[in-house]
């Protein structure tokens, strides 16, 4: 049994290097689809985590007069603590709120310049208001309008709801694009190897002919063609790998640079799941590759 496996790997790689040229371009067309998976799954990462950083950031700034008093904030932020929308309340003073806006433009030496030009603290007293959940939004908005406070100076109120909606429907625009795609790469590779199969068995029908005559069985015969499409599939999966390494190291800057203090690493993100993402890819491409050529090979080896 070990010797007759020993046989099919060495006929199936002598298939492979007899053609050659269908072989390279099947590998090619098989890179070319991971690559556009692999994307899908970049976009993904990458649109998950925006939609974290917008939902981390939402809140609600009610800016107060500089007048308030004490007892005054602390009844206003009990008010507001006890609607159900809300998740948490904070409150940020004058000199908080000054300490976050120098913080904030460190580096825009004109600000600062214009800030100790002015001699005080323009900036007045607020509270930030978390919601519990996105959906609820609207209706948290709508009952801090209703507060008619007179300590309130005036109202942040941010439409966040619109801005998630707008990156989801990108990123369902790129994941379908990249669907239809990958869709063509496979439909594309599945022709490829077929017609790669249908040509080896044309070159080798003498041989087969001669395998039947001595008593070889059909395993033998067809096995070597769809041992095939698994060394496309792991020699596709192994350039892929070695491809797109360095490109998420050229992608990782930009993402660095768009999302400031998150930790977005999608270097870190394929080491960690390396086993899984490119684990499931190679079964993907070996039982696509797998079934074209069982296709081809019933059709054609019947010498």
């Amino acid at each position: 049994m070990i010797v007759s496996f020993g046989r099919v790997i060495k006929f199936s790689i002598q298939d492979i290097y007899r053609n050659i040229w269908l072989s390279l371009v099947t590998i090619i067309i098989l890179i070319l689809a991971l690559f556009t998976v692999n994307m899908l799954l970049v976009v993904k990462v990458v649109g998950d985590a925006a939609v974290g950083a917008i939902k981390d950031k939402i809140d609600v700034n009610l800016f107060l007069k500089n007048s308030a008093e004490e007892d005054e904030i602390d009844a206003l932020r009990v008010k507001v603590s006890n609607l159900a929308e809300v998740k948490e309340v904070s409150y940020i003073s004058k000199s908080e709120a000054l300490e976050s806006f120098k913080e904030k433009h460190r580096d825009n030496a004109e600000i600062l310049e214009a800030l100790r030009e002015l001699g005080k603290n323009p900036l007045t007293p607020s509270l930030v208001i978390k919601p519990k959940d996105l959906e609820i939004f609207d209706d948290l908005i709508n009952h801090l309008n209703t507060f008619d406070d007179e300590i309130i100076e005036s109202r942040n109120f941010t439409n966040y709801k619109l801005l998630l909606t707008q990156i989801n429907n990108i990123t369902d625009k790129v994941t379908r694009a990249g669907y239809l795609l990958s869709g063509i790469f496979i439909f594309i590779t599945i022709l490829v190897v077929y017609n790669s199969v249908r040509v080896a068995i044309y070159t080798h029908r003498r041989q087969i002919t001669i395998m039947r005559l001595v008593g070889a069985s059909r395993w033998f015969i067809q096995m070597p063609y769809l041992l095939s499409g698994i060394i496309y599939a792991l020699v596709s999966i192994i350039a892929i790998m070695f491809m797109f390494y360095p490109f998420l190291s050229l992608l990782q800057p930009y993402l660095e640079t768009f999302f400031v203090g998150y930790n977005i690493n999608l270097i870190e993100y394929y080491y960690g799941s390396i086993l899984t993402i490119f684990g499931v890819q190679f079964l993907a491409a070996a039982v696509i590759n797998m079934v074209a050529a069982y296709l081809a090979v019933r059709k054609y080896s019947r010498v």
